[in-house]
C-alpha cells in the first residue's frame, strides 16, 4: 500500500542521515537492494522504502555502529544463520527462550544438550507464538515440523511463516517474500512472522 511507503526525500529528512550514509550503507549490505523500490510519480522516477522496517533498520545502525565495524554490523542484519551452539541453561539463563518452550521441544524432539541458530530460531517462533495465545501446543508441533522440514530450503533468503485457521481447523505455510498469496473465504490469518527479521532480533539479542 502507498501509506506503507516513504519516499527518500522524507526518509532523509525524518531520520537526519545523507544520501551518502545512506547509499554506503547500501553498499555494506546494511539495507537490503530490495528495499530500494523505484516508482514513477509526477516529477518522474522516485526511490521509495518500505516505510517501518526502513526507519527500524536506520534505529539500529544509528544505535549499534559505534560499538562495532559496519561490515559485522552488515553480518548481524544479514539473513544468513549464526554458526554458535548455546546450551539449554544458557537460552533459559539469558532469557533467549523460556523453558516452557525448550521443555516442549525436548518433549517432542528429545533431549538436545547443545542448540545449533536454526534450532534456536525454531525454538523463538515457537516462543513468540505461545506467549501471545495465539498457538496451543497442538499447533505448536504443525509449526515445528513445518520449520524443521522446510525452512532449510530458504536459507539466506527472505520469507514468512503464515499461521492459519478456518472452523478451529489450523494449518501454517512459508513463503518466499516478496510474494502475494490468495485464500478461499473464510481463512484468518493469525500470525505472519518474518523470518529475516527474527533471525536479525534474533542476533541481536544472543549478541
Amino acid at each position: 500500500m502507498e501509506s506503507d511507503l516513504i519516499s527518500k526525500k522524507e526518509l532523509l529528512e525524518l531520520t537526519g542521515i545523507s544520501y551518502g550514509q545512506l547509499y554506503r550503507w547500501k553498499r555494506k549490505h546494511l539495507i537490503p537492494e530490495d528495499w530500494f523500490i523505484r516508482k514513477s510519480t509526477f516529477t518522474g522516477q522516485e526511490t521509495f522504502f518500505p516505510k517501518e522496517r526502513i526507519l527500524d533498520r536506520i534505529e539500529k545502525i544509528k544505535n549499534m555502529k559505534g560499538d562495532i565495524t559496519l561490515d559485522d554490523l552488515a553480518q548481524m542484519l544479514s539473513p544468513n544463520l549464526m554458526e554458535l551452539l548455546l546450551t539449554r541453561e544458557k537460552l533459559i539463563e539469558h532469557k533467549i527462550i523460556s523453558k516452557t518452550t525448550i521443555d516442549f521441544y525436548t518433549s517432542e524432539k528429545g533431549e538436545v544438550h547443545e542448540f545449533p541458530f536454526e534450532k534456536i530460531l525454531y525454538l523463538d517462533v515457537l516462543d513468540k507464538m505461545f506467549e501471545s495465545g495465539k498457538m496451543n501446543f497442538e499447533e505448536g508441533k504443525i509449526v515445528l515440523n513445518l520449520l524443521e522440514e522446510k525452512y532449510p530450503k530458504y536459507k539466506g533468503k527472505n520469507c514468512e511463516l503464515l499461521f492459519l485457521r478456518k472452523l478451529g481447523v489450523s494449518t501454517c505455510c512459508l513463503i518466499s517474500k516478496p510474494g502475494e498469496i490468495y485464500f478461499e473465504n473464510g481463512i484468518k490469518t493469525i500470525e505472519s512472522l518474518n523470518m529475516s527479521d527474527l533471525i536479525e532480533e534474533l542476533k541481536i539479542k544472543i549478541a
